[in-house]
């Protein structure tokens, strides 16, 4: 597939800024689609799959793809108001997620949002009143993009994602294991010493009466 063809497609699709997107997931190995799909979660909104170039999130998200300045320099450069160098920023770190966790999508599409692949994310409420978590709500874009088809997955991404308080209770576990009181110390000077054992001389003869002889 090359540039050109996957750009036409999406523009067909109302994408905003197709070439670039386009672009920028085919250097980077992505399915231009998913890659648009997040664009239009960042940008655009539930229902349109068109992303527009701004600043969000109180100031801290940059570009078509939010970057975020508190944990990205990039962000805070000239660079991350073009939507070219914001895709391609935008497709280095998706496909680094992917790697990272082994081709999930849902994961890397949570840590993209949220910085752990377990976390529910940013909520959207869509025109028919189904409230999403983020990845959830990605993917969905990524169904009207694509006519219904799903991102090739693996089977942690056959789990119900679209379930958030199950994941954020989740993702809460280590935190509450953090806070549990810590095991008594072995060894310590009020525990209770382990006694010999000592055996006893026991006449049998004793315990039978002479009735039972």
């Amino acid at each position: 597939m090359t540039i050109d063809s996957a750009a036409v497609r999406l523009a067909g699709q109302g994408v905003a800024y197709a070439p670039q997107i386009a672009a920028a997931a085919q250097r980077h190995g992505l399915d231009p689609e998913l890659l648009a799909a997040v664009a239009a979660q960042e940008t655009g909104g539930p229902g349109t799959n068109a992303g527009r170039n701004v600043v969000g999130d109180g100031g801290h998200g940059h570009g078509l793809f939010q970057i975020d300045d508190r944990w990205h320099a990039f962000a805070s450069s000239s660079a991350a108001m073009d939507p070219g160098a914001n895709a391609d920023y935008a497709a280095g770190m998706l496909s680094g997620l992917l790697h990272r966790y082994g081709g999930s999508v849902r994961q890397a599409l949570s840590a993209y949002n949220a910085g752990s692949p377990a976390a529910a994310g940013t909520m959207t409420i869509w025109p028919d009143g189904r409230t999403l978590g983020y990845a959830g709500s990605v993917l969905r874009h990524y169904a009207r993009l694509t006519g219904g088809a799903a991102p090739q997955t693996t089977p942690l991404d056959e789990a119900d994602a679209e379930a958030p308080s199950l994941v954020a209770a989740l993702s809460a576990l280590p935190m509450a294991a953090g806070q549990l009181p810590p095991p008594p110390a072995l060894g310590g000077t009020n525990q209770q010493q382990p006694q010999p054992y000592q055996p006893q001389a026991t006449d049998y003869g004793q315990l039978f009466g002479d009735d039972d002889n």
